[in-house]
């Protein structure tokens, strides 16, 4: 992914260590992940292997949610 929306909260002032910190993407994504965690009460019940590797899996998936929401961005308004 190339396009990663730019900074998400701008700021001139706030340039820390050559970035403007976290990035529109990194935003949507982390709002996805919050929805998803509102719907995860049986997580306890699985062994920490298999968290792991659901970690792993939903990381993805919530940064292709995030990379679809940029791109609805630049999609015509109707």
């Amino acid at each position: 992914m190339s396009d990663d929306g730019g900074p998400a909260f701008p700021a001139a002032d706030m340039r820390i260590h050559g970035t403007y910190g976290m990035t529109l993407r990194d935003w949507f994504a982390g709002q996805a992940l919050a929805s998803v965690m509102g719907t995860a009460e049986n997580m306890g019940q699985a062994t920490t292997e298999e968290r792991r590797m659901l970690w792993a899996q939903l990381s993805g998936i919530l940064y292709e949610v995030a990379d679809a929401m940029l791109a609805a961005r630049k999609e015509p308004k109707a």
